[in-house]
C-alpha cells in the first residue's frame, strides 16, 4: 500500500509495536462482529456471493500480516472493505482479460466470423461498497440467501454460521464434531449450488418473505440446540455455539421487528440459556432439572426472554411454534422450583404445540409434562403408542423418558432395561454418565 493511502494506526498500536497476536485478536474481533455487513456488502458490489466470501477472506489474510506491521487501521471495517474491493477488481480484470483471450480465439477458429460480444465489467474503482442506508437490507438478505430453499439443511445451518455469524469452517466442525474437510465441502457446495441456481443478492418479495423465514429460523434453530445440548461429544453445553445463535436472532428481531416468530424464536433462546450456568457442575457434569441450583440462574437472560415474548404476543397473530416453545420455557423460568412449575399449563402449551407443529419429540415432551401434572401412568400409555409407532427409533429420548416413568411406578427392573439402553443409544458422555448412574442406582 503507498504512503498516502496507509490508514493511520488506532491509540493501541501507536503505543508500542504491533505483533502478530494483537493483530490476530484484531482481525478476529472485527471478523466475528461485522462479518455479515462485510460480505453482504460485498455481494452487492460484486454481484457474486461466491466472489464476495472469497475476496473477503483474501483481505483477512492480508490485515494479518499488514495490523501486525502497520498496526490496526482507525477504521478497519473500511480497511477490510477496501481490501477485499481491490481483490474483487482484480478478479474482474482477470476474468475481462480472459473473455478478451476467449473472444479472440473464437474468432481465429471462425475465421474472421463475429466475435461473441463479450462485454467487459466495467471498472468499479469509484464504487463504495459499504452504503450505511442499506446495511439493514443487505445482511437480511445474505441470511435469506444463506438458508435459501435449495440447499439442504446442513449446507443452510454451515452457511449461515460461516457468512453470517463469521466462524470459520474450523470453528463450525468443531461445535459439530464432523472432519472440517466436510464443512469445506457443504460450504463449497452451498455456494456453487446458489450460484447454479441463478439466486440474486436480493430481499426476497414481501409475499414470499415470510414462508422463506421459516428456513432462516430452523437453521438458527439448529445451531442453538445443538449448543444447549450437544448430540454428541464430552460436553453437555456448547455455549459459543449457542450464544452465537442468540445473537443472530437478535440482528434478525431488529431487522424484522414485526415478524412474531423471530421474538418467539428470540425469546426461547434467551429463556433456555438463562439455565446454563446451572446445568453443568464444576467439572462439567450434567445437572438434572430438580437438582439445579436455581439462584445461578441468569435472571438478566430471562427478563430478555420474557421480554421478547412479550412483543410476540403483542403482535396478535398468535403464537407460532417457537412462541409455544418460549412459553413452555418461561414455565420453567417462573418457577421457583419443579414441584412448583405450572404443569397444567404446559400440558396445554404442548398440546397446541402438536397441533401446529406436530412431531414425536414434541409429543415425547408432552408425556413428561402429563406425568408432572397428572401421574406416571397416564404419560406412559403415551410413551407407549410412540414406542408403537417407530418414529423415535434409534433416539435413546425414547428410553430415557420411559425408564424414568417406570422407576415413578415402581418397575425397577424395566426401568433399568430402558436406561440401559437408553445410554447405549446416547452419544454424549455426560448424558450416558447420568443414564448409567440411574441405571446403576436401581440394582
Amino acid at each position: 500500500m503507498a504512503r498516502a493511502d496507509r490508514p493511520a494506526v488506532t491509540p493501541a498500536a501507536a503505543d508500542g509495536p504491533p505483533s502478530a497476536e494483537s493483530a490476530r485478536r484484531a482481525v478476529e474481533a472485527v471478523w466475528r462482529i461485522e462479518s455479515a455487513r462485510i460480505v453482504a456488502a460485498l455481494t452487492r458490489y460484486t454481484g457474486d456471493f461466491e466472489l464476495a466470501e472469497d475476496v473477503a477472506q483474501e483481505a483477512l489474510a492480508e490485515a494479518l500480516v499488514s495490523w501486525s506491521r502497520d498496526g490496526a487501521p482507525t477504521h478497519p471495517v473500511n480497511w477490510l472493505l477496501a481490501t477485499a474491493r481491490r481483490r474483487a477488481i482484480d478478479s474482474f480484470r482477470r476474468r475481462s482479460a480472459l473473455d478478451e483471450r476467449y473472444t479472440m480465439l473464437g474468432g481465429w477458429l471462425a475465421e474472421g466470423d463475429q466475435s461473441s460480444g463479450v462485454v467487459v465489467p466495467p471498472d468499479r474503482s469509484d464504487a463504495l461498497p459499504w452504503d450505511p442506508d442499506r446495511v439493514d437490507d443487505d445482511v437480511l438478505a445474505l441470511m435469506f440467501i444463506s438458508c435459501h430453499p435449495v440447499l439442504s439443511p446442513e449446507a443452510r445451518v454451515a452457511l449461515t454460521l460461516r457468512v453470517v455469524g463469521g466462524l470459520s469452517s474450523e470453528e463450525i466442525a468443531r461445535a459439530f464434531l464432523v472432519p472440517t474437510p466436510t464443512v469445506q465441502a457443504r460450504i463449497t457446495r452451498a455456494k456453487k449450488t446458489i450460484a447454479a441456481a441463478g439466486v440474486p443478492f436480493e430481499l426476497p418479495p414481501t409475499e414470499e418473505r415470510r414462508n422463506r423465514l421459516g428456513g432462516v429460523l430452523s437453521a438458527l434453530y439448529v445451531i442453538f440446540t445443538e449448543g444447549s445440548t450437544a448430540t454428541i461429544g464430552d460436553h453437555l453445553l456448547r455455549p459459543d455455539l449457542a450464544y452465537e445463535a442468540i445473537r443472530l436472532a437478535r440482528m434478525l428481531g431488529a431487522l424484522l421487528p414485526d415478524e412474531p416468530e423471530v421474538h418467539g424464536l428470540l425469546a426461547l433462546f434467551e429463556l433456555t440459556a438463562a439455565r446454563f450456568p446451572a446445568r453443568t457442575g464444576p467439572d462439567g457434569e450434567a445437572v438434572l432439572l430438580e437438582d439445579q441450583d436455581r439462584r445461578l440462574w441468569d435472571r438478566s437472560a430471562i427478563r430478555r426472554g420474557m421480554a421478547a415474548l412479550g412483543r410476540s404476543s403483542a403482535l396478535g397473530r398468535g403464537l407460532g411454534p417457537y412462541g409455544l416453545q418460549a412459553s413452555i420455557a418461561a414455565c420453567h423460568a417462573s418457577a421457583s422450583s419443579v414441584p412448583e412449575t405450572d404443569w397444567e399449563r404446559m400440558v396445554l402449551l404442548y398440546e397446541a404445540l402438536c397441533r401446529i407443529a406436530p412431531s414425536p419429540v414434541v409429543e415425547l415432551n408432552r408425556a413428561v409434562a402429563i406425568a408432572m401434572a397428572e401421574g406416571p401412568q397416564q404419560a406412559l400409555s403415551v410413551v407407549d403408542e410412540l414406542a408403537a409407532s417407530g418414529r423415535l427409533s434409534g433416539s435413546y429420548l425414547l428410553p430415557s423418558v420411559r425408564g424414568e416413568l417406570l422407576v415413578r411406578l415402581g418397575r425397577t427392573a424395566e426401568a433399568r432395561t430402558e436406561l440401559e439402553l437408553a445410554a447405549r443409544l446416547c452419544r454424549n458422555a455426560r448424558e450416558r454418565s447420568v443414564l448409567l448412574c440411574k441405571a446403576a442406582a436401581l440394582e
